[in-house]
C-alpha cells in the first residue's frame, strides 16, 4: 500500500461540483492499493499516518503528529500511485489492485484511523474527483507498507 501524504492548512474534494469531503489543518492522504495488500497492511498504514510526526510544534519543527494535535485527515483513493512508467510513454496500471480489492482496503484505512481517534473526511471511491489543497511547508512524503512488514 502506498500513501502520498501532504501536510495541509486545508483540503477538500468535490465530485461533480459537489463537495464530499473537507478538512482544516492536517493531512491530505492519497492511498493506492496493490494486489498483495490486506487488512493488516491497511491497519499498519493507518497507524503510521496517525502517528507520523510531520506537523509543526510551537517552534515550527516537525515534531507533532495528527494524534498529538487532533489534526484532521482527508483520505482519497488513488490507483495511479501504482502506475508504472518504466516502459514507453503510457503508464501501466497492472500493479494497482482492482476496485473490488482496493475499495474495502481504503475503507479499512479510514475505519482504523477513526478507531484510533482521527476525524477523517474522504473522497468517493471510483469517482472523478477534484482535490483542492493548500500544501503547508510544502511537506509531501511517500509512505509504503507491504505485506512483509515494510
Amino acid at each position: 500500500m502506498r500513501a502520498l501524504v501532504q501536510r495541509v492548512t486545508e483540503a477538500r474534494v468535490t465530485v461533480g461540483g459537489a463537495e464530499v469531503g473537507r478538512i482544516g489543518p492536517g493531512l491530505c492522504v492519497l492511498v493506492g492499493v496493490t494486489h498483495t495488500d490486506s487488512p493488516d497492511v491497511a491497519a499498519r498504514m493507518a497507524t503510521k499516518l496517525w502517528h507520523l510526526r510531520v506537523l509543526a510544534d510551537a517552534e515550527g519543527a516537525m515534531n507533532r503528529s495528527a494524534a498529538d494535535l487532533g489534526a484532521e485527515i482527508l483520505v482519497v483513493s488513488q490507483f495511479t500511485l501504482y502506475g508504472d512508467t518504466a516502459r514507453g510513454r503510457r503508464p501501466s496500471w497492472t500493479a494497482a489492485a482492482p476496485p473490488g480489492v482496493a475499495e474495502p482496503l481504503v475503507g479499512a484505512v479510514v475505519e482504523e484511523l477513526r478507531r484510533l481517534g482521527a476525524t477523517v473526511a474522504t473522497g468517493r471511491f471510483g469517482a472523478d474527483m477534484a482535490v483542492a489543497l493548500v500544501n503547508d511547508g510544502p511537506v509531501t512524503l511517500m509512505l509504503e507498507i507491504d505485506a512483509g512488514g515494510g
